[in-house]
This record gives structure tokens, sequence and C-alpha cells, in this order.
């Protein structure tokens, strides 16, 4: 049997990988992304760099520990990046990366999806649950 090298069998695990799989760990990537926080932050991001406090701001309903989180995550997994400025008070500001702008223009799709087809939805949603109540 030949040896492989290390970035041989990354590639081959790159190729194995299935998010139908639970334990997959593009399964898990995928279930971070579907988060709404994140989706709404990477979008928020895509418009350039804010301080913590604007995004709270902008992203309405999101609370101080959602968003903490959600940034923290998306540090983590390389989307996002915090620069913090030395001032009083202490200036902290986040930034997508290349990655992260990678990803902006799919969340930024699916939010104006959701804007432009919402009452398409709901309509759906009343039409479907009038025939429910009246089976």
């Amino acid at each position: 049997m030949a040896t492989r090298t290390a970035a041989q069998r990354r590639e081959e695990a790159r190729s194995a990988y299935d998010a139908f799989l639970r334990e997959c760990p593009t399964n898990q990537l995928l279930g971070r992304l579907s988060d709404k926080w994140v989706s709404l932050i990477v979008s928020a991001l895509r418009e350039g760099p804010m301080r913590y406090s604007d995004l709270g701001r902008r992203i309405a309903g999101v609370s101080q520990k959602m968003l903490t989180q959600s940034l923290r995550s998306l540090e983590r997994d390389g989307l996002v990046t915090r620069t913090v400025t030395p001032s009083v008070p202490v200036r902290v500001d986040y930034e997508l990366t290349e990655l992260g702008h990678s990803l902006s223009g799919l969340l930024a799709a699916v939010k104006t999806w959701a804007e432009t087809n919402f009452d398409r939805v709901h309509e759906a949603r009343e039409r479907y649950d009038e025939e429910e109540a009246a089976a």
C-alpha cells in the first residue's frame, strides 16, 4: 500500500464530507450558518466594519449574550475579525474576513429572498392553516 502525504489525506477527507451525516463537520457548520443571528450579523457586516454597539442597534432583538456568542463563533470560524483599539472607552470593531465576504453574498441573498417573499409565504401559511382547521 502506498504511503499518502498529509495533504493527500486531507483532500481525501474533504472529498468525503457529507453534510447529510450528523457527525460530519460540514453538518455542524451548516447548523451554525443557518442561525438567524449569524445570518444577520454577516449581512450587516457586509456593509463594512462595525462596532459592537452599532451591531446591537442594527440587529433588532438580539440580546448582548447572543450577539457576543455569535460574534465569537464567527471569529473562531475565521469569518469575522475583532479589532480592539485602546481608548477610553475601549473601541471594538468587527469586520468580515475574506472567507466571511465569500459567504456574505449568499446570506444576504437569503435575507433579501425572505424580505421579498414573506407575503407569499404568509399567504401560504394562512391557506394551510385554514385547510387544516377545515379538515
